[in-house]
């Protein structure tokens, strides 16, 4: 199929920050694009061809929606499945397939997912209502402390909690949950893994997550990670079990940890470009969000190397700070060498909002960090 300058349509489900830098790409290649989004100032609304309003949960507008493309994809994976197996069935090519996103949606399908492949993860127990949690620790079937998730919508550190005393499941949603082992990790991992629909796979090298500990938001995205060969190994294949047992066709970011004895467990996984992909942009000899397209597209798959180190430093909505956004300081970062801004166009900020990213390359990755340091004690994401 001729993709470029040609009749050929894309569709992406979401119009947030990661549609926007995959249209990036799609604008350098001349593809012609659709994003269906809800929010009528969504950041993707500058950058495609074509802008619907709709909701990606309402089978009815994702349906109409895909019958418009060729190809359809996503950019965030709480989408209507059912409307995308009626448009699967009907031909329309849909990437990453909706069997591997019914997996991934549900955090306890998820895990036991894991389970049933023989993937290292951290130990859990499945809850239908939260009030079950307590019955469970007063009858000894579960231990304080442990990692608290809601299976369904959780989004950027949203749907995740660290409950250390009953108090702490006080304000949670009541609905179908799982609770985690606490795991005595040193490092958490991320591996992005590649696949075209011909099967051909490639992975990114491994990269180091630094988290902000309130927030639970990744603060630094460090690649390459500061981790023995051996671990960086085993974390690799892991990832490449991971992406061939869910069958997946686009990109597919596996989390990890990376324990105190050096065993690497599954985290969790997006099936999309991610935020620990982002150094990419600058410092791969192909991006996260041109890879994708390769991939969901069918098209040979690039080079997933690093030309220098990479750091991604999050940019988010400083606390106390709600309106219109000013970004503090963005100057004094741009005087510094090797750094990138990256604004999303979000124009409203609130307490840890993504707002955008700034990337550090250098061929150092030790004065790539202290670089990093320094970009996240000058800018601020700031309100008027």
């Amino acid at each position: 199929m001729d993709y470029f300058s040609s009749d050929f349509k894309l569709g992406i489900l979401g119009g947030g920050q990661l549609g926007k830098m995959m249209l990036y790409e799609t604008r350098k290649l001349d593809i012609y694009t659709l994003v269906l989004e809800s929010s009528k100032d969504a950041p993707c609304k500058i950058a495609c061809n074509e802008f619907i309003l709709g909701d990606l949960m309402n089978f009815d507008d994702v349906y109409n929606f895909g019958k418009k493309v060729d190809v359809l994809t996503i950019e965030i994976e709480n989408v209507n499945l059912e409307a995308l197996e009626q448009l699967e069935e009907e031909g329309i090519k849909v990437y990453p397939q909706p069997k591997a996103l019914r997996i991934i949606q549900n955090k306890a399908k998820q895990k036991l997912f894991y389970v049933d492949n023989d993937i290292p993860t951290a130990e859990f127990h499945r809850f239908a209502y939260k009030s079950e949690i307590e019955d469970s620790v007063l009858n000894g079937g579960l231990e304080l402390p442990f990692i608290w998730k809601a299976t369904q919508f959780g989004y950027d550190g949203q749907g995740v909690k660290v409950v250390r005393k009953m108090e702490d499941l006080e304000g949670l949603p009541p609905g179908e949950c799982i609770a985690e082992e606490m795991i005595d990790f040193k490092n958490e991992l991320a591996v992005i893994v590649a696949r075209n629909e011909n099967g051909d796979v490639r992975t990114y090298p491994v990269v180091e997550m630094e988290f902000h500990p309130e927030a639970n938001q990744v603060e630094y995205v460090i690649c390459p990670a500061r981790i023995n060969g051996k671990v960086a190994t085993k974390a690799r294949e892991l990832a490449l079990k991971v992406s061939e047992k869910i069958g997946l066709t686009g990109l597919l970011a596996v989390e990890m940890f990376q324990t105190k004895d050096d065993k690497v467990l599954v985290n969790e996984v997006a099936p999309r470009p991610h935020n620990s992909g982002h150094y990419s942009i600058e410092a791969s000899y192909t991006n996260q969000f041109e890879q994708h397209i390769r991939c969901v597209l069918n098209l040979p798959l690039g080079n997933t190397d690093s030309k220098v180190a990479g750091i991604m430093v999050n940019l988010v909505g400083a606390e106390g700070h709600t309106g219109d956004v000013v970004y503090e300081n963005i100057d004094e970062i741009m005087a510094m060498e090797g750094v990138t801004p990256h604004i999303y166009g979000k124009k409203q900020t609130r307490p840890f909002r993504k707002m955008g990213h700034v990337t550090i390359v250098d061929c150092d990755v030790a004065k790539a960090r202290n670089t990093a340091q320094k970009v996240k004690e000058t800018i601020k994401v700031v309100s008027r």
